[in-house]
């Protein structure tokens, strides 16, 4: 009776245009001339001035450098052509090319991530809080000896064609703990310098890539280096066994702003762009409803109840109930990483049960009153197969207390058969605003129930107990980074019901069959108190379970892990240590 009574109302605010289609209000569709954006999209033609670009790109970086908590959001969008610019980028801008393939957009010059300074580091700069930016679908050609890209968390390149060398690195050999690259080519070396984990997808890499600290992860990867680990720390698949490309926006040869969504592939290495035949649909903006900040969750609920597809542009958005996405395949797609904020308790996003819904380029901001979920994929009665076109989860950035107090109990459950999880980092904060053991409580990061789930790029990072829970069967996780929480107060306050502290990555007992490869566990327990956990890694001991390539690590503080995965590895205790092994069970 509740849907009766919401589509009836939901009817009463819909027209239909004098072509007799259905326009939404505040749909693209309501905009002449291509949609409005809102103020914090910029976007440019090679018409514009190189001066004025420059200028926007520096003040940007002026306002952005440091603003790590703060709320703007921005994206300066390039239509096709070439152009002149050397880019820096802060915090919450992305850079995207408007063409259809990343040549069509040419860029000389950089788009760039530097190192901050932080004199309490070795080289007196790091790249550990570089978070929260992105770059994507252009070709660069460095002006400088190299284009710079040194970052850590969810940072994404995506579709660039770097004409050079790529260095990841703040450079003077200060710290770095990145990162994601997929569906990208690099002509020249990539120096991956002091970054200590890295995932790379469904790419082309030119001359070499440099050395590594602790987890380097290769996935489809040509002219990727050999498995190697743990000396040197690298673990090479030769394709990736389930993927779908990021959907993106793009403008057409008529001017029309468009969103491309890539295909499902299987068994794939290398780009999907190199020949210029890349598979998939493309939907007229006109199919998406354009949503500002000032939108109701109500108001983005009746689009998404109408069939509408969803753009967020730049802002934080905040929410009195959640985001309903009701229909199979419809795109949900941010733009300079908009958040969404739930207010009253509930999720920031709830997703049905159905075939092929994309989300990608949204973060999520907990509330100070505290959610059960925050994002859930399915109910926990799903049961359907969506093999043949899976829902997919990419760029997605979940954050518990930082800007302001958050609270949740576990911020992503994910229920429905076949998902696909690409760059998602759920992060229970170490810094920031309203940062506490008792302040910014969140119990799991991710749960995945569902049966046939790959990640790639699962960062899960300071919840209070499991990181990451795994309970459906044939899962796959092709990298994994956690760091535990630094602040328990005591062993009695972080102890679980198999041992002291919790396994950040636990497989439920039973679970017959899962497979993961490169995961990095690291602690630093920072209250100075002797705090231990059992092990990194907790999973069933059975034939079907195996793991390869996995690393704990004693960053600094107290402490620590007394062994990799369930009785196996080496204590990292008291004490910078690591502890390597490459197959579990032996």
């Amino acid at each position: 009776m509740r849907n009766v009574r919401f589509l009836a109302a939901a009817a009463t605010a819909v027209t239909l245009t004098a072509a007799g289609v259905l326009a939404v209000p505040g749909s693209a569709a309501a905009h002449r001339g291509g949609p409005d954006f809102g103020p914090n999209v910029f976007v440019y033609d090679p018409s514009t001035p190189a001066a004025e670009i420059q200028a926007k790109f520096d003040e940007l970086f002026a306002q952005q450098e440091k603003n790590e908590m703060g709320t703007n959001r921005y994206a300066v969008l390039f239509k096709p052509g070439h152009y002149d610019v050397n880019a820096r980028l802060g915090y919450y801008t992305t850079v995207s090319g408007l063409g259809r393939n990343p040549a069509d957009v040419d860029i000389t010059g950089a788009v760039r991530v530097v190192g901050q300074v932080n004199p309490n580091v070795p080289g007196g700069v790091s790249a550990l809080t570089n978070f929260w930016r992105s770059a994507e679908n252009f070709t660069v050609t460095p002006t400088d000896w190299s284009n710079q890209w040194a970052v850590s968390q969810a940072s994404p390149m995506r579709r660039v064609h770097v004409k050079g060398i790529l260095w990841l690195e703040p450079g003077n050999g200060g710290y770095s703990s990145g990162g994601f690259i997929a569906n990208s080519k690099v002509d020249g070396i990539t120096i991956n310098g002091s970054q200590q984990q890295w995932l790379t997808r469904d790419s082309e890499l030119g001359d070499v890539w440099t050395n590594g600290v602790w987890n380097q992860v290769f996935s489809g990867v040509t002219g990727a280096p050999p498995t190697g680990f743990p000396n040197p720390p690298y673990t090479t698949l030769a394709s990736s066994p389930v993927s779908r490309e990021k959907p993106y926006l793009f403008v057409d040869e008529r001017g029309k702003y468009r969103v491309f969504v890539p295909a499902l592939q299987h068994d794939t290495a290398g780009t999907t762009w190199s020949d210029g035949s890349e598979r998939g649909d493309s939907i007229s903006i006109d199919d998406f409803f354009v949503a500002k900040p000032s939108d109701s969750a109500a108001r983005i609920n009746l689009a998404l109840a109408l069939g509408k597809n969803l753009l967020l542009t730049p802002g934080v958005y905040h929410l009195d109930r959640p985001l309903r996405v009701l229909h199979k395949n419809t795109v949900v797609l941010g733009l300079g990483m908009p958040s969404l904020a739930p207010d009253t308790g509930e999720a920031a996003l709830k997703i049905a049960d159905v075939d092929g819904v994309k989300v990608a380029g949204v973060l999520v901001d907990a509330g100070a009153r505290e959610s059960d979920t925050l994002i859930e994929v399915g109910s926990r009665f799903s049961r359907a197969d969506h093999s043949r076109n899976p829902t997919s989860l990419q760029d997605v950035f979940i954050r518990i207390g930082g800007p302001w107090v958050g609270r949740a109990r576990t911020s992503m459950v994910v229920n429905s058969d076949d998902t696909i999880l690409e760059n998602i980092w759920a992060w229970r904060g170490d810094h920031g605003n309203g940062i506490g053991w008792t302040q910014n409580t969140a119990d799991v990061g991710v749960v995945v129930n569902g049966d046939d789930v790959t990640a790639y790029g699962l960062f899960v990072e300071h919840y209070q107990k499991w990181q990451t829970i795994w309970n459906g069967e044939r899962g796959r996780t092709i990298f994994y980074q956690s760091e535990m929480p630094y602040d328990p107060p005591s062993q009695a306050a972080w102890t679980s019901p198999t041992g002291n502290g919790w396994a950040s990555y636990k497989v439920a007992p039973s679970v017959r069959r899962h497979e993961a490869w490169g995961l990095g566990v690291y602690s630093y327990f920072n209250q100075g108190v002797d705090i231990r956990a059992a092990r990194g890694i907790e999973v069933p001991d059975r034939p079907g379970v195996r793991f390869h390539n996995m690393i704990t690590v004693f960053l600094d503080g107290s402490g620590g892990i007394e062994r990799t995965i369930n009785d196996a590895g080496t204590p990292c205790v008291g004490s910078f240590s690591t502890s390597a092994l490459t197959e579990y069970p032996a």
